[in-house]
């Protein structure tokens, strides 16, 4: 009926899209799947691993593939993995990350590569996560790491990649310093990750968090803690562009 009112010039295809990207989803035992997701923002129901047994996992992410060309899952254990590789013989899987790609994205039209920078090798999980999630969504991805402010240097080294880069991502924990240095070198974007790395009166994160919040660098962004994920979904969105 849809489709006929607009074959019929009744409805335009904006109004059917707009229309069709508020329905379909699919009901399991254990889950609901939203499967519009990429039609409404662009990239598919991304599957949250933690607290879901390897069948659930499983199961969510033959959902999703049957529906669409790629899927993405974080947080996942090692049986996850384990059991995503089996199922699923083109899964690219990062331990470090604790993240399963399955299938391909299509390449964004993208103002620049986002580049994810560390401040420490300890910080590496959670930059794998960004990095991951960011390739899955279809960006050019680049990676600078342990160029964090106890050697400043290390980082001023590198002009050329913090020039070329559309959005930065900057994750760091114990004192979260390093995204208000970035901020004051670049022109684009900054997105930083606090990570819960650090000593005890670095509180899980939240002492990088609140640095990050006071950033006297004009226009740093924040995410939440150890949440690399969500760094990359909002980095992809502002490194998109229509052709």
């Amino acid at each position: 009926m849809l489709l006929q009112q607009v074959s019929s010039g009744e409805l335009s295809p904006g109004d059917a899209i707009r229309q069709l990207s508020m329905v379909p989803f699919e009901s399991l035992d254990f889950a609901t799947i939203d499967h519009h997701r990429a039609l409404r923002q662009g990239f598919p129901e991304v599957v949250y691993g933690e607290g879901k047994n390897p069948q659930q996992v499983v199961a969510i992410a033959e959902r999703i593939m049957e529906h669409g060309r790629s899927a993405l899952v974080t947080r996942t254990d090692g049986p996850t993995r384990q059991a995503l590789r089996v199922r699923f013989t083109d899964a690219v899987v990062s331990d470090v990350a604790r993240t399963v790609r399955i299938g391909s994205q299509d390449s964004l039209t993208a103002r620049g590569a986002i580049l994810i920078i560390t401040a420490g090798t300890s910080d590496l999980p959670v930059a794998e996560e960004a990095a991951e999630s960011a390739i899955a969504m279809g960006n050019s991805v680049a990676r600078l790491n342990d160029v964090g402010v106890a050697g400043i240097h290390r980082l001023l080294a590198q002009g050329e990649a913090l020039t070329k880069a559309g959005v930065v991502i900057v994750v760091a924990g114990m004192d979260g310093a390093l995204p208000s240095v970035v901020g004051g070198l670049v022109a684009c974007p900054v997105i930083a990750v606090p990570t819960s790395v650090g000593y005890g009166a670095s509180l899980g994160g939240l002492a990088a968090l609140f640095t990050m919040l006071n950033s006297c660098a004009a226009g740093v962004t924040v995410v939440n803690i150890d949440n690399g994920f969500g760094a990359a979904a909002a980095a992809t969105r502002i490194n998109s562009r229509d052709p």
